[in-house]
């Protein structure tokens, strides 16, 4: 259970506070060791308490609660009639639409101090107890909060300031008088009777038949329409490596309801090195629903301008795609993805960049079928406990051949003794099912650590089945495989003030990880082992108070049958 708004009673040590479930607030008691919780009263649904505190000799218990229609008050509770079951409270103050916050009793248990914005501004009061009188403490411009007594005639409080709250002292005497804000509306309003009238009319003036619409069908063509359009700036590679950079347009179009939505992007290399038939690149990506149909021609894309991983290939392509939900109550899913797709005049197999095509037609129909289940603490960065597991089936169809391929992939997570630190163990394996099992449409392949050096993606690629730190993308496949990684997770270190309000570091993190992959290991002759041990840091930025970049650092090793030990540096920027 998760319990707020925690106060201690120093009579007996137990910890009181508010539980907040189903819309429901409930006291709850938490005896000495605080090892279970007690429920002592649940409010009617929509009343809440909160700021609660106990009086020294743990006589009673006072807090602010709130009404669902907004009225606010100062209330106290006897503990030993709340122990009996007498839940009635004793209101000690009525603050209005004001809500009292922070209310704590004095030393002697005499008097009561907290603040309010009662005066439009949040001052410090202080409640007699034994007079029932409610008085102010302060005048402030800014605002106090907060206040802790102390022996004497003075409190702390916190004051607002441009640089935050600040600590200050201020005296336990009543002011002369307490002054009100003064609004801008109220004052133009009182200056300019006219804006008076511009109040709209009270439900019961207004005539609702006259404001019916007639009821029709929403029709998504009738509201297709142009949502922008913009220049964009692509990268290409071709087979042989020559690389070009292309200009070209975006559109994007959509409904009002944003259910169905098409993406066309066409854009033109100019470089002379690429041949003329690959100089153009379109790529049109239509959704409705959970329906997705997509088409390119010499596919490029922005991301292909930094790093390694690439997703231009030449030729063309349509493809069709559903995806749907079997279980979906958060934090777990299930999820199915199905798949057509055609491609012709292939260059490279369209999964692999790097590997070459044995026919420049292909048909592909997959399957995928994918379970998570995870969770994280307050405060972490990424996820720290639970379990994925996932399902694939695809068929290659290519010349006359089919080269049907099953992968499955699972993964488990453990928290540890330390604060938002965790180990993960990841499994995969994966066979080609057909007869031709030398083909590259009938392989998989690994390599590589996966990220770009400016990216979209997620910032942790390693963890992807077909990467593999410290060997290049690509270098190794198999018709069969079998992969297993641990990966230890760092708690993060967190940065109180590094940076300008416009832009700061929040936190970094570390990664430590190490790999096993075993290719055709049902063939003694063509079979072969890698191992890699790598570690990657990351460090979060904001920008602009909430747009999150990460720039990640990353470096493996890998050995293995067949290679010499070979060494990878990773960088890469996440854009927001």
């Amino acid at each position: 259970a998760r319990i707020g708004d925690l106060a201690l009673n120093r009579a007996d040590r137990s910890l009181w506070g508010v539980r907040h479930d189903n819309g429901f607030s409930t006291l709850v008691r938490i005896p000495y060791p605080y090892t279970e919780w007690n429920q002592v009263h649940t409010l009617p649904y929509g009343r809440d308490m909160f700021d609660l505190d106990i009086a020294p000799d743990g006589s009673a218990l006072i807090g602010s609660m709130s009404d669902i229609n907004g009225d606010q008050r100062l209330v106290r509770m006897k503990v030993a009639s709340l122990l009996s079951g007498d839940a009635t409270p004793e209101v000690l103050y009525e603050f209005g639409d004001w809500s009292p916050s922070n209310f704590v009793f004095s030393e002697d248990g005499s008097f009561l101090y907290g603040s309010s914005y009662y005066s439009g501004v949040s001052n410090i009061y202080r409640y007699n107890v034994a007079l029932g009188r409610m008085q102010p403490l302060s005048n402030a411009e800014t605002g106090f909060f907060k206040p802790v007594p102390l022996a004497g005639d003075s409190l702390v409080v916190f004051e607002y300031s441009r640089q935050g709250f600040v600590p200050s002292m201020i005296p336990k005497t009543v002011p002369d008088s307490v002054s009100a804000i003064r609004f801008l509306g109220n004052e133009i309003a009182e200056k300019r009777k006219d804006v008076q009238g511009w109040i709209p009319p009270g439900g019961a003036a207004v005539d609702r038949d006259a404001l019916a619409a007639a009821t029709t069908g929403y029709s998504t063509l009738r509201n297709f329409k142009l949502d922008n359009a913009y220049p964009v700036v692509e990268g290409y590679q071709d087979a042989a490596g020559n690389r070009g950079i292309a200009g070209g347009v975006r559109a994007n179009f959509s409904d009002r309801l944003g259910a169905t939505g098409l993406e066309l992007t066409a854009s033109y290399s100019p470089t002379q090195s690429l041949d003329a038939s690959e100089r153009l690149h379109v790529r049109a990506v239509f959704r409705h629903w959970n329906w997705n149909v997509s088409g390119t021609l010499n596919r490029a894309d922005f991301y292909d301008l930094f790093g390694p991983t690439r997703v231009s290939r030449r030729g063309y392509s349509l493809a069709t795609q559903y995806q749907g939900n079997l279980i979906l109550d958060g934090p777990t899913s299930l999820n199915y993805t199905l798949r057509a797709a055609a491609y012709g005049n292939l260059a490279t197999v369209p999964e692999f960049q790097d590997v070459t095509a044995s026919y420049d037609r292909l048909a592909t129909l997959s399957g995928d079928l994918v379970y998570k289940s995870l969770r994280r603490s307050l405060g972490a960065i990424d996820d720290e406990l639970g379990s994925t597991w996932g399902a694939a089936v695809r068929g290659n169809y290519a010349g006359t051949t089919l080269y049907p391929r099953l992968s499955l992939d699972g993964s488990r997570g453990f928290l540890l003794s330390l604060d938002h630190s965790s180990i993960w163990l990841r499994a995969a394996a994966g066979t080609s099912m057909g007869d031709n099992r030398n083909d590259p449409f009938a392989r998989s392949y690994f390599g590589g650590f996966g990220n770009n050096w400016v990216d979209y993606r997620g910032i942790k690629q390693f963890r992807n089945t077909e990467s593999f730190p410290g060997l290049a993308i690509n270098q190794v496949g198999g018709a069969t495989y079998g992969k297993a990684q641990v990966e230890w997770v760092s708690p993060p270190l967190r940065f109180r003030k590094v940076g300008v309000p416009s832009a700061y570091l929040r936190w970094t993190g570390l990664s430590v990880f190490a790999s096993g992959l075993v290719t055709d290991f049902d063939d003694r002759a063509t079979r072969r082992g890698f191992v890699n041990v790598g570690a990657q840091a990351d460090l979060r930025l904001i920008t602009l108070s909430h747009l999150e970049s990460t720039f990640s650092l990353g470096a493996a090793t890998a050995a293995g049958k067949g290679i010499t030990r070979t060494s990878a540096l990773m960088a890469s920027f996440k854009l927001m």
